[in-house]
Formats: C-alpha cells, sequence, structure tokens
C-alpha cells in the first residue's frame, strides 16, 4: 500500500510528530510505501489564487475553478503543486496529522487542500463522493486536541469531536471520493503524563497495523440523491462554499 502522510505541526518535539515518526515505522515495517509532505519544513504556501498556475485563461479576472479546470487540461500548475497531486493520485491512504486549533484545521493544512485539491484534479465532472476522482483510495484524520475528553462530549463546551470533524470527514474527504476512516483522536498531550503519551502512541500503532482492516465512516451514495439533483437542478460544490 502506498501511504502519504501530510503533517502540520511547526513543532519538531511535538506529539503531533511523534504520531508521524510511529506512522512512518510501522507502516514502513508492515511493507508499505510511505511519504511524508512536512508542510512547515517545506515552507509551503497556503495561499491559493493565481500563483498556483503556469497558466492563464483570463487575466482580467480570477475565476478559481475556471483556472484550475484550465490548467488541469493543460499541465498549467506550477512544480511545488504539481508535486503535491502527483503524491495525492499516487497514494491509496491519505492520513492527514494535526492539531486542531480553533475547532478547524490549521491554515498551513487548510490552505495545501485549497490548493492540491484542484478541479480536474480532485473532482469535477460528476465525479464526487462514490463516484469521485479519489474513490477506492481510504483516508484518516489524526487529531490532537487541546483538552480532555469531558470537553469533547455531549454535555462539554465544544461537543462531540464527530460533528467538529464532520465538515473535514464529509465536505472534503468525502467529497472528492475518500473511503473516510475513523479518526484517531489524542486529548490534550501537553496535559497528561507521559505514560499516558505513550499508551496514546501504542493504542495508535495498533490502529496503524490493522489499517486495511479500520471501520469507515457513512459517506453518501450518489445514487440516492440523484433524483434530487435532477428536480433541482442543482449539483454538488467542494463543501457546499460558493465559488463566485
Amino acid at each position: 500500500m502506498r501511504v502519504l502522510i501530510v503533517y502540520a505541526h511547526p513543532e519538531p518535539t511535538s506529539f503531533n510528530a511523534a504520531m508521524m515518526r510511529e506512522a512512518v515505522a510501522v507502516l514502513s515495517a508492515a511493507g508499505h510505501e510511505v511519504i511524508v509532505s512536512d508542510l512547515h519544513a517545506m515552507g509551503f504556501d497556503p495561499v491559493s489564487d493565481r500563483r498556483n498556475f503556469s497558466t492563464v485563461v483570463d487575466p482580467g479576472r480570477l475565476s478559481q475553478q475556471t483556472e484550475e479546470a484550465h490548467a488541469s487540461a493543460h499541465n498549467g500548475y506550477v512544480p511545488e503543486l504539481q508535486v503535491e497531486m502527483d503524491k495525492l493520485a499516487w497514494c491509496d491512504l491519505l492520513i492527514l496529522q494535526f492539531p486542531l486549533w480553533w475547532l478547524g484545521l490549521p491554515a498551513i493544512l487548510k490552505g495545501w487542500i485549497d490548493r492540491v485539491f484542484a478541479l480536474g484534479r480532485a473532482y469535477g465532472g460528476g465525479r464526487w463522493f462514490d463516484r469521485g476522482v479519489l474513490a477506492n483510495k481510504r483516508a484518516m484524520c489524526s487529531v490532537t486536541v487541546g483538552g480532555p475528553p469531558e470537553l469533547y462530549s455531549d454535555s462539554g463546551w465544544y461537543g462531540p469531536v464527530g460533528p467538529i470533524l464532520f465538515p473535514i470527514h464529509r465536505g472534503i474527504l468525502g467529497f472528492v471520493g475518500f473511503s473516510v476512516i475513523e479518526p484517531f483522536v489524542v486529548h490534550g498531550p501537553s496535559r497528561i503524563s507521559q505514560r499516558d503519551r505513550a499508551a496514546y502512541l501504542a493504542r495508535y500503532r495498533q490502529r496503524l497495523a490493522a489499517i486495511e482492516r479500520a471501520p469507515v465512516l457513512a459517506n453518501p451514495r450518489t445514487a440516492d440523491y440523484e433524483g434530487f439533483t435532477l428536480r433541482s437542478g442543482m449539483r454538488p460544490l467542494p463543501g457546499a462554499t460558493s465559488v463566485f
């Protein structure tokens, strides 16, 4: 299996870094090919605009999806972005390793998705969800959160982690076709003992060792929505966001 780990933490001694190293070690020992995109070490630029392209359709007005479609058809992405797109196409499993910041993705990782998950490369032309460009691939979020489990519960301040990660699981990974593995979540690694951190890493090793059998989350089936799509004239948009 070919594995791409996209790692988004600036500190090499962080628990996120420890999890990334564990993943590389366990998966490599199991015979899988592993590539890491260490976004901070790479100095990855998260801003998505004309800097993505070596081609131009309309120099007077930037329509991101129009430029993406043209670049996808004419090999018009700048080299540093094309490399990441090639990694995404290459992998069978994508692991996003990140800390939850403000109940969302760190900016550098969100920018990686904004730039790499481009029209014509990750979705488009009726290819989404179970018919997506990246169907038959799997993805998993490996996440650290700042507080204890009680804060991320039905009675906690933030609510359960599942709904917090839903926009990532459904609106990003599921949308482009990934089968999304249940996330691996570490609660408050900076607030717990070394023994508890070691226990989390042990559980993560177990998850990775059995990654090919890991349970996946429910995702829409295109056929279940075709009637609605035809009646309404609507089609899915990436993350249901505006493109204007």
